[in-house]
């Protein structure tokens, strides 16, 4: 694996405030952009909820039938299982204590059993890109995704780090960041790459106030995506 190549914290100190935050006043919602596999039909989503249920792969459980060369030779962290979603081409870890669950608009979504706000969701939308560079620059990409995608019109969002990697000759970016309304603030970590046509985003966060208590647990997250070919 290709070492990331991470930008500062202090980066999010250098850019014009109008470029880091917007004011918010609302109760959170968190729009998504992207359109869930499952959602085609009911029948379709059982279906695929019930596929999702059987490609949940732990250590030493690995389908080595269908699932990449590249993906089985990887050992998952302690505490962690891995998904492997092989026909829609992504994979990742989540904490091993955590149940997977239905996320309106998202392919996949796993959640801690006892703090429901503390989840990892990954959704994709077509795109005829294929690669993430063509969206531009990193730092524009990533500012245009947190303040008009991922946050509400009056929410305050910040951006505090971002990081590029390259993995098996396909690039990712990686940044943390944080949404806040009036009474509630969440930090998440997210994921973006561009492969088979699609569009991919995972999300991993939790509340604010549990973020310095779980931020490396769920930077493992993060950096564990991966888009396969299908």
């Amino acid at each position: 694996m290709a070492a990331a190549s991470p930008i500062s914290l202090s980066w999010a100190s250098t850019l014009p405030k109008q470029l880091i935050e917007k004011s918010s006043t609302i109760t959170p919602t968190f729009p998504t952009f992207s359109i869930n596999a499952c959602l085609r039909q009911t029948s379709l989503n059982e279906q695929a909820c019930s596929r999702r249920r059987q490609i949940l792969l732990g250590v030493g459980a690995l389908a080595t039938s269908w699932i990449p060369a590249s993906f089985v030779s990887a050992e998952v962290p302690a505490n962690y299982r891995a998904f492997v979603d092989s026909e829609d081409g992504y994979s990742y870890y989540y904490p091993s204590d955590w149940r997977d669950f239905d996320y309106l608009g998202h392919d996949s979504a796993f959640k801690d059993r006892y703090l429901a706000l503390q989840n990892v969701r990954v959704s994709f939308i077509p795109t005829t890109k294929t690669d993430i560079h063509e969206l531009g620059p990193m730092e524009e990409v990533i500012y245009n995704l947190v303040t008009h995608k991922f946050s509400a019109p009056t929410q305050k969002a910040t951006i505090f780090d971002m990081q590029e990697r390259n993995v098996d000759g396909k690039n990712y970016y990686t940044f943390e960041y944080d949404l806040t309304s009036t009474n509630f603030s969440r930090t998440a970590f997210a994921t973006v790459a561009i492969a088979n046509g699609r569009y991919y985003t995972l999300i991993v966060g939790a509340n604010e106030r549990r973020w310095r208590r779980v931020r490396d647990q769920l930077k493992v997250v993060a950096d564990s995506f991966k888009v396969l070919d299908i």
